[in-house]
């Protein structure tokens, strides 16, 4: 069976800590540790971590990505205690992309939950061990339920492993605590070896970047490849609009009164003609003087606005207003018959999480 090459390419690196300020008050009854004590550790914890990549065994753990990828029900992951909760994170990494799956507690298993296994789910158990009681004692319940059993463990030869349908060896040097009994490298491992295999499960199922935001529309990624423009952008009421033959002093309230820094002028039939800012004003009435209260907002409007359509990415309708030759901080929203339906602005924009 293959196993990872030891290759610099997977092993993991290890930069030395940036000194920090000594604590100016330590604690006499206090043991110090010191720099050196940590970067021994951290060493330490890489080569253990190292030790596992080379010695998985590839063909074994493909064998498992392949029996979660054609499974036809749910993937339910299990675990006591550190493990545990190894388990329920691995658990949400593979809802978060789209994969049925669930953590099932074997303590609650055992009083109902366990209801919620079928025939054709898959059942994960995490044990560093492999002889933790309360999954020994959720194996004969869940085989009765028909679910697939799989142990990961990393003792050789251990109770639950051979009781499983299926086992996956985590290769352990040995934990990092010195009396090799706090779970810390070996809920690394775990951690690692369930992350990756979720990421080759995305490979595998052709997740696009589309589907992946909509499982994370709250995000900045999902709000970015979900919203369009149409979605945040001001309409009907809310917009500043004006006619090309309104005086500019007449629209002053318009203008400032709708939050835009702007005005929209169209014609009888809402096509859009142009658009008149704050620093349109400031700049007429620099040039004009008094002239301005003469001055209509068609004279003085801009007739080639940047303008976005309502079906636009709104990520894209920021990246239009950062183009250049200057940034600006809004955008009228037409049709294709050059109708205007809205305004999206920058600071909307933001306010939306983009």
């Amino acid at each position: 069976m293959g196993s990872l090459p030891p290759s610099s390419d997977i092993s993991v690196s290890f930069s030395p800590l940036l000194e920090k300020p000594t604590n100016p008050n330590p604690n006499p009854n206090q043991t110090l540790i010191d720099e050196s004590t940590l970067l021994n550790l951290f060493k330490s914890q890489q080569n253990h971590l190292n030790f596992f990549f080379h010695n998985l065994d590839l063909s074994q753990t493909l064998k498992f990505t392949v029996t979660l990828l054609s499974s036809p029900g749910t993937i339910f992951f299990s675990g006591v205690g550190k493990s545990g909760f190894v388990a329920r994170k691995i658990s949400q990494t593979l809802v978060s992309l789209g994969i049925r799956s669930a953590f099932l507690s074997p303590l609650d298993a055992l009083h109902g939950d366990i209801g919620i296994l079928n025939s054709g789910d898959v059942l994960v158990m995490f044990s560093k061990s492999g002889n933790t009681e309360e999954l020994l004692r959720l194996v004969p319940c869940a085989r009765a339920k028909g679910a697939f059993l799989i142990a990961v463990t990393s003792v050789e030869g251990n109770v639950l492993a051979g009781v499983c349908d299926m086992n996956v060896h985590l290769p352990l040097e040995r934990e990092l605590c010195p009396f090799d009994l706090a779970p810390v490298t070996s809920t690394a491992i775990q951690m690692v070896f369930g992350d990756t295999v979720a990421i080759a499960l995305m490979g595998a199922r052709n997740l696009t970047k589309e589907e992946y935001a909509t499982n994370h529309p709250a995000g900045r990624i999902g709000k970015s490849l979900i919203f369009k423009v149409k979605d945040v952008m001001k309409k009907q009421n809310e917009l500043p609009v004006c006619k090309e033959g309104d005086l500019i002093m007449d629209q002053l309230v318009e203008l400032t009164s709708k939050g835009c820094g702007c005005l929209l002028v169209m014609d009888d039939e809402y096509h859009l003609i142009g658009t008149f800012t704050d620093g349109d004003l400031r700049r007429t009435l620099k040039a004009s003087g008094e002239a301005i209260f003469k001055l209509t907002v068609g004279e003085m409007c801009n007739r080639k606005p940047r303008t976005i359509d309502p079906e636009a990415m709104a990520v894209d309708a920021m990246k239009k207003m950062e183009a250049p030759p200057s940034p600006v901080q809004f955008l009228p929203v037409i049709n294709q018959e050059n109708i205007l339906i809205g305004i999206v602005t920058l600071h909307g924009l933001v306010s939306a999480g983009l």
